[in-house]
C-alpha cells in the first residue's frame, strides 16, 4: 500500500517538475526557429532590389530630365549624364521612360504562364492515369523547343505585334515548365490525409483543388513565379532587341540595346544602361525566388 501510494506521488511530482522545462524548451526553440525563418537575407535583399527597379520604372517618367523623344544633342555625344543615343536623345531620360512597358509585359506574361501551368499541372496530378500520361508527354514535347524560338516563329508571321500577343506567347512558353513543377508538388499533396478526408466527405474535385491543394502549394509556386518573372523580362527584352516591338519609336530597354549596339565602343551607355537595369532586376528576382525557396523548405522541415 505504501509503495503503491508513493509511486504515483513521485511520478506526479516528476511530471510537475518536468512540465515547465518540457513546455518551455520547445516554445523557446520554436520561437527562435520562427525568427530565423522570417529573416532571410536573400529574400529581403532580393525584394529590395526588385522594388528599386520597379520604382525607377514607375516613377522614372516624372524624374526624367528630358522627354522620351526629345533631341538634346548630337548623336552619340557626351551631353547629359549618360550622353545621347543614335538620334541625339538623352540616354538617361530614355532609360527612365523605357522600363514600365517591359516590366508590365513581363509581369502579365508571368501571370498567364503561372495560371496555365498550375491548372495543367494540378489536373494532371489529381486526375492521374492516362490523362496524366498524355498531358505530361505533350508537355515534354513542348519543352524540347526553345522558348524564344516558338515565340519568334509566331511573331514573324504577324505584321504588327501587339502587347497582348507578346504577353500570351511568352506566358504560353512558360506554362510547360510551371506545369512540371506544379504537378510534382501536387502529386505529394493529393495523397495526403486531408485530401482523402475531403473526398470521403463528398466534396467536389474543384473545391478540393481550390480549398485543399492550392493553398499548400503557395511556397513552391511563389519561388517558381520569381524565376518565371526573371525569364519573362529577359524574353520580352530579347523580343524587342530582335525588332518585334509594339512601338518602334518608344523607349524600351530591349529596343535601346538594339538601337545603340553599333556604337558600343563610342558611346557605351546607350547599351550598358538598359543592360544594367535588366541585369539588376534579374538579380533581384532570383534572390527573392531563392529566399522564398529556402523559407519554404525550412518551414516544411518543422
Amino acid at each position: 500500500m505504501t509503495a503503491r501510494a508513493t509511486a504515483p506521488a513521485t511520478s506526479g511530482t516528476a511530471r510537475t517538475a518536468l512540465a515547465p522545462a518540457a513546455d518551455g524548451a520547445p516554445a523557446g526553440g520554436s520561437s527562435t526557429a520562427s525568427r530565423r525563418r522570417s529573416w532571410q537575407p536573400r529574400l529581403v535583399v532580393g525584394l529590395a532590389i526588385t522594388a528599386f527597379v520597379v520604382l525607377v520604372a514607375v516613377v522614372g517618367p516624372w524624374l526624367a530630365p528630358h522627354g522620351e523623344h526629345e533631341i538634346t544633342g548630337d548623336p552619340y555625344s557626351t551631353a547629359g549624364v549618360l550622353g545621347t543615343d543614335y538620334l541625339g536623345q538623352d540616354v538617361l531620360s530614355r532609360v527612365l521612360h523605357g522600363g514600365l512597358s517591359v516590366l508590365v509585359v513581363a509581369l502579365l506574361s508571368t501571370v498567364v504562364g503561372l495560371v496555365l501551368g498550375v491548372l495543367v499541372g494540378i489536373l494532371a496530378a489529381y486526375v492521374g492515369g492516362w490523362f496524366d500520361e498524355v498531358v505530361m508527354r505533350l508537355n515534354d514535347a513542348v519543352l524540347a523547343f526553345p522558348q524564344i524560338l516558338l515565340t519568334l516563329l509566331v511573331l514573324s508571321t504577324v505584321a504588327e505585334p501587339t502587347m497582348w500577343l507578346i504577353v500570351v506567347l511568352v506566358g504560353i512558353s512558360h506554362a510547360p515548365r510551371v506545369a512540371r513543377v506544379s504537378r510534382g508538388v501536387a502529386l505529394g499533396l493529393t495523397r495526403r490525409d486531408f485530401v482523402t478526408s475531403a473526398e470521403a466527405l463528398g466534396e467536389s474535385r474543384l473545391r478540393i483543388v481550390v480549398r485543399e491543394v492550392l493553398p499548400n502549394m503557395s511556397g513552391p509556386l511563389l519561388a517558381e513565379a520569381g524565376l518565371r518573372l526573371t525569364y519573362s523580362i529577359g524574353m520580352v527584352a530579347g523580343i524587342a532587341f530582335l525588332g518585334f516591338s509594339t512601338d518602334p519609336g518608344a523607349a524600351d530597354w530591349g529596343q535601346m540595346i538594339n538601337e545603340n549596339r553599333l556604337a558600343l565602343l563610342v558611346q557605351p551607355w546607350g547599351v550598358l544602361a538598359p543592360v544594367l537595369m535588366i541585369g539588376i532586376f534579374a538579380v533581384g528576382t532570383n534572390l527573392a525566388a531563392d529566399g522564398i525557396a529556402q523559407l519554404t523548405s525550412k518551414g516544411g522541415d518543422r
